[in-house]
C-alpha cells in the first residue's frame, strides 16, 4: 500500500505538474491528484484480473490439446485443478473486487495473446508440474501457485511489462507499491469463508491520509511565494537558475510540513524529504536540501512559528 513517502511523491508530482501548467488551477491538479493515487488501486485490480486471465486459460489450453490431430492420452484428460483454486475461487466472490472490475471496465480483450503467452510459460515450469501432482492441497498451498504466478511468471514477463508501462504512467514508481498490495492481498485472504477475505487498502487509512495529501498540496502552493523568499534568503550565493526545481519543491513542501502540520515531527519531515530527494534529484540535493532546511528551521523556531502538538512532538 501506499505509505506516506509515498503519498509526498505523488503530492510532489502533482506540484511540479501545476507549476508547469497554465492556467494554474488549483482544484483541477488536486483533482488530478486524488485522480493519479486510484490509478494506484486500479493497477492492482488489473494485475488480479491478469493472474485470473492467467489461470483460466488453463481452460482454453485443454480444449486446444483435445482439438489436436493425434492427442495423448493426457491431452484427452488433462489436469485442470488450477481452474479450482481456493484463492481465485475467494477472488470470483469477493464484492469489493466484483465492483472494481466494473468501475475500471477491466478486460483482456485488447491483449488476447498475453494470458496464453503466460500460461505456458507457467505450464512448462517445474512449479506448476509439482502443483499438479499435490493431493493434498489447501488454502496455503493454493496461494503459493498464485504467488509463483504474480512474481516468476508475469513479474518475469518482458511482454507483460510493457502492457502495464503503456496502460499505467506511473508503473515504474509504483511497481513496488503494487507488489507490496499483491502481498497484502495474499495475507488479508487466511480464511475458508471466502466473505471474510478482503482485498488489501490503497493506504493505511485512507480518510487520514487523502486529508494529509490534499492540505499539503494546497498549503504548499497557497505559501509558494512566501517560501520562495525563505528559500531565496538562504540560497543568495546560488545561481537561482542552478538550483533544481524538484529541490526547490521538495523544501517549500518541508517547511509547509514544519509549520502547517502539528502532528508530524519536524525530524519525520527531514528524514522523508531527504530520502525522496536521494531518489528523484541530483546527487548533491541531499546535502544541499539538508543544509537550507536546518538554517530555515533554526529560523523558524527563532520566530516561534514551529507548534507541534501530540505525535509532532516526538522528537
Amino acid at each position: 500500500m501506499l505509505n506516506r513517502r509515498h503519498l509526498r511523491v505523488k503530492v510532489l508530482q502533482a506540484l511540479y505538474a501545476y507549476h508547469q501548467t497554465e492556467p494554474k488551477d488549483v482544484s483541477q491538479h488536486e483533482k488530478l491528484l486524488l485522480q493519479n493515487i486510484d490509478k494506484v488501486y486500479e493497477m492492482y485490480i488489473w494485475m488480479l484480473s491478469l493472474i485470473d486471465e492467467v489461470i483460466q486459460y488453463a481452460s482454453n489450453d485443454a480444449a486446444e490439446r483435445a482439438n489436436k490431430h493425434l492427442p495423448t492420452a493426457e491431452d484427452l484428460n488433462p489436469n485442470l485443478k488450477i481452474l479450482e483454486n481456493r484463492f481465485i475461487a475467494s477472488l470470483h466472490v469477493n464484492k469489493e473486487y466484483i465492483a472494481a472490475l466494473k468501475k475500471y471496465k477491466v478486460s483482456w480483450d485488447f491483449e488476447p495473446e498475453l494470458s496464453k503467452t503466460l500460461f505456458i510459460t507457467l505450464k512448462n515450469s517445474d512449479e506448476y508440474r509439482a502443483y499438479l501432482q499435490k493431493t493434498d492441497d489447501t488454502l496455503q498451498t493454493d496461494k503459493d501457485i498464485i504467488k509463483f504466478i504474480f512474481k516468476k511468471v508475469i513479474l518475469k514477463s518482458s511482454v507483460a511489462e510493457q502492457v502495464f508501462e503503456d496502460m499505467f504512467i506511473s508503473w515504474p514508481v509504483d511497481k513496488d507499491v503494487l507488489q507490496a498490495m499483491i502481498a497484502k492481498t495474499f495475507k488479508n485472504f487466511s480464511f475458508d469463508n471466502p466473505q471474510q477475505n478482503k482485498l488489501a487498502e490503497v493506504t493505511g487509512n485512507w480518510t487520514e491520509d487523502r486529508d494529509f495529501i490534499v492540505d499539503l498540496f494546497r498549503q504548499t502552493v497557497r505559501y509558494n511565494a512566501e517560501y520562495q523568499d525563505m528559500i531565496a534568503q538562504k540560497t543568495q550565493n546560488w545561481e537561482p537558475e542552478r538550483i533544481a526545481m524538484m529541490d526547490t519543491l521538495l523544501m517549500k513542501m518541508a517547511i509547509t510540513e514544519f509549520i502547517n502540520f502539528a502532528s508530524v515531527p519536524v525530524k519525520v519531515t527531514i528524514n522523508e524529504y531527504l530520502e525522496i530527494a536521494k531518489e528523484l534529484s541530483t546527487p548533491k540535493s541531499n546535502s544541499f536540501i539538508n543544509g537550507i532546511l536546518d538554517k530555515i528551521l533554526f529560523e523558524l523556531k527563532e520566530q516561534n512559528r514551529i507548534r507541534k502538538s501530540g505525535r509532532g512532538l516526538i522528537e
